[in-house]
């Protein structure tokens, strides 16, 4: 079961677009497949932890990522709609401080690969969401980081929303603060 692989405008984050087989009784779809993984990416991937969350319409999580143990992810959304967002965060990256947007749902079934090195972030669309994303290395607490969702040197056009924001999202910093890959 083939996927189409569609290369975003960040160096390395890739959209997954899976072949989905559906009838009236439901669907088949290969969620993910380590050879066409490993073949897109150039190099192996090894994921070591999955995790779910579900949020509420709203939620906005994010901008996270882990700076000492960074984390590659394998992100799809089971049940509802995300607006989700990926900003390399690399300062010697020629796409330093860019982002890129897509709209992941239950219904289109896409998936994001986000490699180590960029920070991700996500607000729920519909009445609730499911994410699922596997990651490449265990979650570090001390390495935990986040930068503003809203840092207008970023530019983030999120969707018209009030935000429902953690209290690490709310205290996150903007870019130009915050500790950052090489």
């Amino acid at each position: 079961m083939p996927l189409n692989i569609e290369r975003l405008a960040l160096p390395g984050v890739l959209l997954l677009q899976p072949q989905v087989f559906g009838d009236e009784r439901g669907f088949l779809m290969e969620a993910w497949n380590q050879r066409e993984l490993d073949e897109a990416v150039g190099e192996p991937v090894r994921f070591v932890q999955d995790n779910h969350s579900r949020s509420a319409r709203g939620v906005l999580r994010g901008l996270h990522y882990q700076l000492a143990v960074p984390q590659g992810k394998l992100v799809r959304v089971g049940t509802g709609t995300v607006f989700d967002v990926v900003v390399d965060i690399r300062r010697s990256s020629p796409t330093f401080g860019k982002h890129v947007t897509v709209e992941l749902s239950g219904e289109n079934k896409w998936q994001l690969w986000i490699p180590a090195g960029f920070a991700h972030g996500f607000m729920v669309l519909s009445e609730s969401a499911d994410l699922l994303y596997k990651a490449t290395t265990y979650y570090d607490p001390p390495s935990d980081r986040s930068i503003v969702w809203n840092d207008p040197d970023l530019g983030i056009e999120w969707p018209d929303i009030e935000p429902l924001l953690s209290d690490k999202d709310r205290d996150a910093v903007p870019l130009a603060q915050a500790d950052l890959y090489d």
